[in-house]
């Protein structure tokens, strides 16, 4: 088992997925790596360490794409075993390329994106209605900010005084075909989210001590209004032949370039 959420030993396992399973989403996952490390080691709750705990915080991972960096996460938690990541997307395989509400500690199954939020929402309203302490942290991509259905899930969160669901935007500037400006233009997330009523903020998505100081601060704030994170990521962050390269959306490693990265995340640690 890994230990402390190191984001070069978690980008190392992902990078061991996909060899393993010739699979793709890569450059999603790591731009992702150090939100849910920071999720996972600080703020996150999990009773007894049961990810099935009726006292648990949910961690709803909306770009199910981004699988792998938190299958990485469960793999340390101890909640996967070591077979699992090395038979990722073989034949007979638990584990997917999207999230899948099957797999002990996935939320939600997602991948079919713009829902994840909405489904949030309804966990942190329920455990407002049963009047418990309980956090909803939902992980979306900037891409995914297309879709109708986050803004009417805002509406909602709002409406609810949904001060417990905390929405971290992935910010990359990329989605599959291509730049967020070239396919649909967002402009400036943080004056959007506070249109809606949400207390937001903006920080480096890959500074851990600034996304650990964000969650903090929000939570702090008991005022009924819901929270968003607007983390400004690097898309492939951590392999230099990645980073910004939307080719990594859907390419497959060979033997070289699975050699290179792994070299790479090595040298960083």
């Amino acid at each position: 088992m890994m230990s402390e959420f190191n984001a070069s030993t978690l980008r190392a396992t992902v990078l061991k997925m996909a060899y393993a399973g010739s699979t793709v989403h890569i450059g999603c996952a790591f731009s992702i790596i150090e939100i849910l490390a920071v999720l996972y080691r600080n703020h996150l709750r999990y009773p007894d360490n049961d990810p099935e705990s009726a006292q648990r915080d949910y961690m709803v991972l909306s770009k199910g794409h981004g699988v792998m960096a938190q299958y990485a996460c469960l793999y340390e938690k101890g909640w996967l075993p070591k077979s699992d990541l090395e038979n990722y997307f073989s034949d007979g395989s638990r584990l997917k390329g999207l999230s899948d509400a099957h797999i002990t500690g996935c939320e939600v199954t997602s991948g079919s994106l713009g829902h994840g939020l909405s489904v949030g929402t309804g966990m942190a309203l329920a455990a407002k209605l049963n009047k418990s302490d309980q956090y909803c942290y939902a992980v979306v991509g900037d891409g995914e900010m297309n879709e109708g259905p986050m803004w009417e899930s805002m509406l909602f969160a709002k409406h609810w005084a949904l001060d417990n669901l905390i929405v971290i935007v992935d910010e990359n500037g990329f989605q599959a075909m291509g730049t967020t400006a070239d396919v649909m233009q967002l402009g400036n997330l943080q004056t959007k989210f506070e249109a809606f009523g949400f207390d937001a903020v903006t920080v480096d998505g890959h500074d851990e001590a600034a996304l650990d100081q964000a969650l903090i601060q929000l939570k702090a704030n008991k005022n009924g209004a819901p929270k968003a994170i607007v983390a400004k990521t690097v898309k492939g962050k951590g392999v230099s032949f990645m980073e910004h390269q939307n080719i990594w959306h859907y390419t497959r490693l060979n033997e070289d370039t699975f050699g290179a990265s792994m070299a790479e995340l090595e040298q960083a640690q």
